[in-house]
């Protein structure tokens, strides 16, 4: 698969996707555009695009952050429909009470 990265992603995260082709916004034809932007799909009517859209919540724009979430990225990516967009995040982690009674 192709994957478009937006140029607000940091361009290492590149290396995160082997077995996919993936270039930066200067290139064109793509199946994927990776992006951090959280507000392109309410500015765009992204259904109509022959491409679908990854939003990528990460806490700071560094390859570590991407690297935790490579496996759900990766998920996403796979899974993705042109004109669909998904959001992908690391989940948090809440560590439950446990009591015994």
């Amino acid at each position: 698969m192709r994957i478009l990265v937006d140029e607000c992603v940091d361009p290492r995260v590149k290396r995160l996707f082997a077995d996919h082709e993936i270039a930066t916004v200067h290139e064109d034809q793509f199946d994927v555009l990776l992006t951090v932007d959280r507000s392109l799909e309410f500015q765009q009517d992204v259904a109509k695009f022959k491409i679908g859209v990854v939003v990528v919540h990460v806490p700071k724009n560094q390859i570590p952050h991407y690297a935790a979430i490579q496996k759900e990225l990766l998920l996403a990516v796979e899974q993705l429909h042109q004109g669909e967009v998904r959001h992908v995040e690391r989940p948090t982690y809440e560590p439950r009470n446990c009591t015994t009674e």
